[in-house]
């Protein structure tokens, strides 16, 4: 909320000092009183926390777009605190169903709170994500900690004005951390924020080093995917690699290659990691040598090598698809389909007759129901038969909110095929 500082302010006699305090009081009044009017039927009455531009039936008070606001109903009673922004398609993110400002004392409270919950799901405290945006009553907030190092993201306008009071939270939350900032989402600019990637707290070295299931892993906070690394699939390589011993196993989009590694611990016969960007094979390249595992690393895109593999009459006993989003808008969802149903063709195609499958979608515009559809139309266009072993769940440090869609982005199955028909 602006602040109006009456010090600012001289006044020459009592009358003029009425005046002042008239105008002081008008103001403070507008402020409390800037908001939005939200129209009837709207997705917040039942339970969401947005408010689209369309669902706007009234501006009050003169906001300015980062400003916190008041969310009411057409009867004038109030239905939360949010952050405002004109130029986004989402006008208004409730964040509280009170009046509420966002200071110190409240970062400090929501992050805190944040950080308990993942210790009652027994995740791992210090490597995990801490803030996971509305799901922890932070909208557009991210915070992922590797050990000491924590990574924020502010991809709401709101909280990007405030970033320097999120990362004093931080600190005097957690002590004496190092705080990356990693604001190149490209989502920030529908929040009319450029990109931006640096140091805002402590002194960052090249690498930090992780440990996820006894595999070591070196990690670039400052130049890797994403805030650094895939921890929403930390508990999975494990998974995945149970099921490796004695197979032929192929790690499409490997990444750092973490799959991969998984599997070759485990005792897999042969393991490929399959990646077209050169920075992070020279990364998993690395990281196999940290933990003296053997795996056959090829520079290239997934499609080009798929189809190079089908012509050669390749086969794998354990495929894992774990890409990056196909699409992150709603309008792309045609062409990101299109895509999964080609990669889980040509997957088909590659596995022996008892070969198993995991697969997976970072995609929030490939709802769940779309994304088993489209793996079911790939089987009938590959003329193979598969059975559903399991799903794989988001992880516990991105939970997801029943009345929020948006929380839920990560899907997963493992599937085996059916020999003889």
């Amino acid at each position: 909320m602006k602040t109006i500082h009456a010090a600012t302010c001289s006044y020459n006699s009592p009358k003029e000092l009425n005046v002042g305090r008239v105008w002081l009081d008008i103001q403070r009044l507008l402020l409390l009183m800037a908001g939005i009017v939200v129209k009837p039927r709207a997705r917040i009455f039942h339970g969401h926390d947005w408010v689209f531009s369309g669902e706007v039936l009234k501006v009050f008070g003169n906001p300015e777009d980062g400003d916190v606001i008041s969310l009411k109903d057409g009867k004038d009673h109030l239905i939360g605190s949010a952050i405002y922004n004109s130029k986004s398609q989402i006008v208004a993110r409730r964040f509280s169903r009170r009046k509420q400002d966002l200071d110190l004392d409240f970062f400090k409270r929501r992050i805190a709170q944040a950080a308990e919950y993942r210790e009652r799901r027994q995740v791992d405290p210090k490597l995990c994500r801490v803030v996971w945006s509305e799901s922890d009553g932070l909208p557009g907030v991210i915070v992922d900690r590797y050990g000491e190092h924590f990574v924020l993201q502010t991809l709401t306008l709101a909280m990007d004005m405030r970033k320097d009071l999120i990362a004093d939270a931080i600190v005097d939350l957690f002590g004496g951390v190092t705080i990356v900032e990693r604001n190149d989402a490209p989502v920030r600019r529908a929040e009319g924020m450029d990109l931006r990637i640096g140091v805002l707290r402590g002194e960052m070295p090249a690498e930090i080093k992780i440990d996820i299931g006894g595999l070591k892993f070196d990690v670039d906070l400052l130049g890797a995917q994403k805030t650094g690394f895939y921890l929403d699939q930390a508990r999975n390589y494990e998974a995945v690699a149970q099921l490796a011993r004695g197979r032929r196993v192929l790690d499409c989009f490997t990444n750092q290659g973490a799959f991969a590694l998984a599997c070759a611990r485990a005792g897999a016969a042969e393991v490929i990691g399959v990646e077209e960007n050169s920075e992070n094979i020279e990364a998993a390249k690395r990281n196999a040598e940290r933990n003296q595992l053997s795996v056959q690393w090829i520079k290239q895109d997934v499609f080009q090598f798929l189809r190079a593999a089908e012509k050669a009459e390749a086969q794998y006993d354990l495929i894992v698809l774990d890409p990056p989003s196909f699409t992150k808008t709603k309008g792309g969802l045609r062409d990101a389909l299109r895509g999964y149903r080609e990669l889980h063709v040509r997957a088909f195609k590659l596995l022996s007759k008892d070969g198993l499958l995991a697969t997976f979608s970072c995609s929030h515009h490939v709802g769940e129901n779309v994304f088993v559809q489209t793996i079911a139309d790939a089987l009938v266009d590959a003329r193979r038969s598969a059975r559903k072993l399991r799903r794989f769940e988001q992880a516990p440090d991105h939970p997801v909110l029943p009345t929020l869609p948006e929380t839920e982005y990560f899907k997963g199955f493992l599937l085996e095929m059916m020999p003889g028909r």
